[in-house]
């Protein structure tokens, strides 16, 4: 089944932890099988087969909702008052 992963952590010893589908589900592969751009936070297209997980690409598109998410939040923090400002103010 095809699905969506966040890359939750790298741990010593070059292990990823991944979590994927809705239920957040954990999975630990190689370092290796991550696509060279992933960083903790990266939203990954997934294959799980049991207890396998591949890993096919980054989920380009769930990283530009997930940054479009966090950017709204930020305006409402700073519309309310807040000392946030973006970079370089």
């Amino acid at each position: 089944m095809e699905t969506k992963a966040v890359l939750d952590r790298v741990e010593d010893g070059g292990r990823a932890v991944l979590l994927a589908g809705e239920h957040e589900r954990e999975f630990t592969v190689p370092v290796g099988q991550l696509p060279a751009a992933a960083r903790a936070g990266t939203w990954l297209r997934v294959r799980v087969h049991g207890a396998e997980l591949t890993v096919l690409g980054i989920d380009d598109a769930e990283e530009q909702a997930a940054r479009q998410r966090i950017e709204a939040k930020m305006a409402r923090l700073r519309k309310r008052g807040s000392r946030l400002r973006p970079a370089g103010e």
